[in-house]
This record gives structure tokens, sequence and C-alpha cells, in this order.
């Protein structure tokens, strides 16, 4: 075939990409692709894009908003994928992509890492602190229970409550605990049972076991926030005990099943009572050795001689009254004599000075009218009228002359 017969037969652009789109969809109308996510977009449109690649080769991928939307985790750079699908070429490009239906990350399956994901935005959010964790009541009275009421979780707990404690008024508050709608329905029941009045003591949500699927409402957001916003301590009573849900983690407390809850929540009678006997004997015990302690420590007092002898200890008081009196006495007595001793003595003092003294010896005191002690000459004028105390009697005289004796 010649060159110019090639050429006057070309195939347009749009005619060779339509055969090899054709080709490729045939022979890849499923195909099975594992690889790395990475260039990872997500625009208005709800529309997946990105790169699925390997150590050696890569892929352009898309994900159609609705298979998108089934996806029970959210996609993104670096997860590992395992992804079903098909081959198509995109004509605008001139490129081949994969067309990805479903997807699930390779070694965890997709529940599982939601559940991580979850977990650690929560757990960021400080929902299961344990320094926000309630202690329950010792005695409730009043309990509400989120469940099926036709479930066998709810006979279990009634059961084993009943069993142990009869003092408690339970109110089952229905919601679907498995299913689509199920976390709506226990979110709802868990706000109705904030709004009970009187205040419950107690709020139970949980559910008998199952799949992590069966169970998989009580690991979805809107569950988990509202146990943690719950003014009442909570319950998780989910039964599975292998399996550690979020909501047992929002949880005041967590019980591995229904009936391990109704063993929380409220005490044992019996063990109540065998409590209340054993306290009693005690008591009782306690009070008996305290009577005979008295009764000992009375009869040790009525042979103390304060009781033996009550005289004798009246008569001793008496004796030392009495010697004590007489101590009293002498040392009176002998304060008077000191004191008489002193008081001769300044006696003595003042006769030594009183002008009195001085009478008995001769002499004697010589006043004027106003009663003035004359001391000399100047001291008085002639006709002036003097009296003169003797060591007896006295002498009234008047003044004829004065002398000077000095001269």
């Amino acid at each position: 075939m010649s060159r110019a017969a090639i050429v006057s037969e070309p195939l347009t652009v749009a005619a060779l990409t339509a055969q090899l789109k054709d080709t490729l969809e045939s022979a890849f109308p499923s195909v099975w692709v594992a690889g790395e996510v990475s260039n990872f977009s997500r625009p208005s449109s709800g529309h997946c894009y990105f790169t699925l690649k390997d150590n050696t080769a890569q892929i352009r991928a898309v994900m159609w908003k609705g298979a998108a939307s089934r996806l029970r985790f959210d996609l993104g750079d670096g997860l590992d994928l395992v992804c079903h699908g098909s081959i198509d070429l995109y004509a605008p490009r001139g490129s081949y992509q994969l067309v990805i239906k479903e997807a699930q990350p390779r070694g965890v399956g997709a529940l599982e890492l939601q559940l991580q994901r979850l977990r650690e935005k929560l757990a960021a959010e400080g929902l299961f602190d344990r320094a926000n964790k309630r202690p329950l009541p010792a005695f409730p009275r009043r309990i509400a229970f989120v469940t099926s009421p036709t479930g066998a979780a709810i006979r279990d707990f009634l059961q084993v409550l009943s069993r142990r404690w009869r003092g408690v008024d339970v109110l089952v508050i229905p919601a679907r605990v498995q299913g689509e709608g199920a976390a709506a329905e226990i979110v709802a029941g868990i706000r109705a049972a904030n709004r009970l009045r009187p205040m419950l003591d107690v709020l139970v949500v949980g559910r008998g076991g199952g799949s992590l699927e069966d169970l998989w409402c009580f690991n979805e957001e809107p569950v988990v926030r509202a146990i943690a916003a719950s003014k009442v301590p909570v319950i998780s009573a989910v039964g599975h005990e292998i399996d550690v849900t979020l909501a047992d983690l929002a949880a005041d407390v967590r019980a591995l099943t229904p009936s391990e809850a109704a063993e929380r929540v409220a005490p044992s009678a019996d063990e109540i009572s065998d409590r209340l006997r054993s306290l009693s004997g005690r008591l009782h015990g306690g009070m008996r050795r305290r009577v005979l302690m008295s009764r000992d420590r009375v009869e040790r007092a009525g042979r103390s001689r304060p009781f033996a002898r009550p005289h004798a200890m009246l008569q001793d008081a008496m004796r030392q009254l009495d010697e004590l009196d007489a101590a009293a006495v002498r040392s009176i007595r002998r304060r008077i004599e000191r004191g008489g001793a002193r008081m001769a003595t300044i006696a003595g003092k003042l006769e030594s000075l009183s002008p009195l003294g001085v009478l008995e010896r001769g002499y004697s005191l010589t006043t004027d009218a106003r009663g003035k002690l004359v001391r000399a000459m100047d001291d008085v004028s002639i006709g002036d009228r003097l009296t003169t105390r003797l060591l007896r009697g006295e002498v009234i005289s008047m003044v004829e002359s004065v002398n000077d004796t000095a001269n």
C-alpha cells in the first residue's frame, strides 16, 4: 500500500478515540484495583477525583456522587484502597480512567476506618475524658431505658433489676436500635429523657448483641454527642463485649450487657440486707463492749476510797480546814505584831517632833491674837494680847514693852 493511500483515508481523532473507548470498556468491564489515593479533590458537585497509584504506575480515578455517598468512611490522600469499577476513556482529554463503583480500605474494613477516624475526632474534643464521668446514685428511684420495647435487652434488664431491687420505677423510651433511622430515634429518646420532670436518676441506652454493622448506630456521631450532652448520668449497655462502641466511651458508665447494666444501676437487696445484718451485729457488739467497759469503770470507782470511805474524805477535809484556819490566825497575829512594832517606832518619831514634847521639857508656845506663833520681838507690838500655852493650861498676857536681848 502506498503512502498516498494511507494518507487518503485517515481516522478522525474522535473516531479513533471512540474505537479505543469501545475496546477498553469491552476488555475491562469489571476490574479490581488496589492503590494509594493522591491528588484527591471533591468539588461542590460531590464527585470525587483522585489518582490511584503504586510504586511504579498510576491511573486517574473518578467516583461519582452516588457511589461516594454510600461510602462508610472519608476519602483522602494517603488512603490505601481496594477499588471495584470499570475502565473508561475520557474523550475530551484522550485519557483513560478508572470509574470506581465501590471501594474499601485495604487491610481494614470501611466501618473500622470510619470508626477509628470518628473516635479520634471526638476524643480530641474531649467527649471521652474521664474527668467528665459522673457517678451513679447509690439508690436510684427513676430510671429510663432507650431501647427497642420488644427486644431481649429490656426483658433481661427488667428481670435482673426486679431480682435485685424493687424500689425503682423504669420508663421504657421506644427507639429502633438497628438499621436506617435508628440513630435519629436513639438521639430523640435521649433528649426526651432529659426533658422529663422530675428529673431521672439514671438513663440507660443500649440493646442486645450483634455484629459491628448491627451495632453501628451506637457509633454514629449524633448518638455519641447526645450521650455526652445528657444532663442525666448515662449507662451504655450495648451487648457486644469484644468491641467497644463510641457510645460506651461517651457514657458515664459502660455495661457489657443490659443485664450487667441492671447490676450496675441498682444495689442488690440481698447484699444490702447482709450488709445491714453485719452492721447491726457490729453495732450490737460495740454497744455490748461499751456497756461492759462502763460497768467495769463503775465497779472500779465503787472500790475506790471516795466511795468506799466517804466519811474519811470529809474528815480529812475538815482536818485540813482546821490546819488552814490555825495557820491563818498565826499569820494574822504575826502581821499585827509587826504592824504594832512599826506603829510604835513611828509614834516615837512623831513624839520627838511634837510641840507637846517640847512643852514637857519646860518650854512654852506663844501666839498672837490671830493664832500666829510669835518667834521674834518684831512679831508683836506694845498692847498686843498674847496667849502662851504651857504643858498644862494657858496664860493670857498683854505686851507692855519689847526688849532686844541680843543687845
